[in-house]
């Protein structure tokens, strides 16, 4: 991995991650629960209907961490909890009636939030009702996936989930140095996250993940390479490297954390660098934008035989499927529409006691919304365009289609960041890092998104 500095400050602006196209800046409160239906319906009419994913948000958490930008509510009553998961029975139920139940669902995932506020039997309750209103693929052929917390787990809890059909864990472990712990307000041991990771895979589990933050306070190279150090020591199947976003003007809690702590860009790049080093010495390989896989998991798979998806979860090996969101926030997938539920918790429930779908905003894609999401899908999961076979498949002329990019992309060329001709157009390994950058080249609502809406590239 090429890593140039000075050419990285030049292109360090802020900008989308792509997990969809258009983005969610472009959802808006005109579409609504009818234009979902409509997409439901066409779908299962199509000669061979999509599998399914299910994405399920548990929001609640017992505290805040200070950095997390995600829909979640902070809270220790159990009857809001209670009430939420009456209300999601609901949305399961009533979600699953529109579609047919011979489409099969490949791909379960548990978000939040912290999906483990809840305990072994409510999440074995999700599962059952889950299970009565969708018709699941064999086990062989499922992923179950849940996002756990290490500090409110125990390896006997992580050993049951397992044991419920589990076989994806991702633990959010951000940075094991006690100095930038307490600045984000999340402490955790080596030894909590150490004891989940032994419970689940003696349990049999497919694949543990780890999530990493550079950026924080506090973090420097020489911090930051510990906590690779004790985190290859743990053998995780993925790590998942995230920049993290100071953007207190649209998340208060950021607030609590010291501003001037915050390294600068030079320090996050270096930072940047240590993960390819040294996960790279460790065998892992570096996938998308993000992500560093060891070759044996099914994500390194998807990458090598060119079926790596890019979705609202991430990189995914189910990218086929039409995702359906659940619970408050969630975003559902379904052909060409995007469709979020309400992110309020009170107004989300308020709309199912209505009868009504909880849907409050989305987004029907056009032709030209879905010739651009097929050139960022194919940058973002494999670095490479066919512009030849996208030319056919839509029925353009390619390059004269996008005759406007054409200027800022030989810029980037002529920066070592890719390589392009009549057929093709390929990220470098120079350009990598700033895959996002050619990706924005070809997002018809770049120049009219407000920057600051996105977090920095770099």
């Amino acid at each position: 991995m090429a890593f140039d500095s000075e050419l990285v400050a030049r292109y360090d602006t802020h900008g989308p991650r792509y997990t969809s196209y258009p983005t969610a800046a472009q959802f808006h409160a005109g579409f609504g629960t009818a234009h979902y239906l409509e997409a439901v319906e066409a779908s299962n009419d199509e000669p061979i209907p999509r599998d399914l994913s299910l994405y399920v948000h548990l929001p609640f958490c017992n505290s805040a961490c200070w950095y997390c930008a995600c829909h979640r509510s902070i809270t220790h009553r159990d009857d809001r909890a209670r009430s939420y998961l009456s209300a999601l029975y609901e949305e399961i139920v009533r979600k699953a009636a529109h579609f047919d139940r011979d489409r099969l669902v490949r791909q379960l995932h548990f978000g939040g939030g912290t999906p483990t506020f809840y305990s072994l039997q409510e999440l074995a309750d999700i599962l059952r009702i889950l299970a009565r209103a969708f018709s699941f693929a064999p086990s062989r052929d499922c992923e179950l996936g849940i996002e756990i917390d290490p500090r409110s787990v125990s390896p006997e809890e992580a050993r049951d989930l397992a044991r419920l059909g589990f076989d994806r864990f991702s633990l959010g472990v951000q940075d094991f140095d006690p100095r930038v712990q307490r600045a984000i307000n999340r402490r955790q041991s080596i030894g909590q996250v150490r004891g989940i990771v032994d419970a689940v895979r003696k349990a049999g589990a497919g694949s543990v993940s780890f999530d990493l933050i550079y950026g924080l306070p506090h973090q420097t190279p020489q911090r930051f390479a510990r906590t690779l150090k004790l985190v290859a020591a743990l053998q995780p199947d993925r790590v998942s490297v995230y920049a993290y976003a100071h953007m207190p003007e649209r998340f208060p809690l950021q607030s609590l954390m010291p501003a001037d702590a915050l390294p600068d860009s030079a320090t996050r790049l270096r930072m940047l660098q240590l993960c390819h080093e040294y996960l790279g010495a460790e065998g892992y390989r570096a996938i998308g934008l993000d992500h560093f896989v060891r070759p044996s998991d099914p994500l390194m798979r998807a990458f090598e035989n060119g079926t790596l998806q890019r979705n609202f979860q991430g990189y995914s090996t189910h990218g086929g499927c039409d995702l359906i969101g659940l619970g408050a926030s969630a975003i559902s997938s379904i052909g060409d529409v995007y469709a979020q539920n309400e992110t309020d918790i009170r107004r989300w429930q308020a709309t199912l006691q209505t009868g009504e779908l909880p849907i409050a905003r989305g987004l029907r894609l056009n032709a030209d919304d879905r010739l651009r999401r097929d050139v960022i899908q194919d940058l973002m999961c494999r670095g490479h365009v066919d512009t030849a076979a996208v030319a056919a498949e839509h029925g353009l002329d390619f390059w004269r289609y996008f005759a406007d990019a054409l200027a800022p992309l030989e810029a980037m060329s002529e920066d070592g960041l890719l390589v392009m001709d009549a057929g093709s157009l390929r990220i470098t390994e120079k350009g990598r890092l700033l895959m996002r950058n050619v990706a924005m080249v070809f997002d018809a609502y770049a120049a009219t998104s407000p920057q600051k809406r996105f977090s920095q590239v770099i």
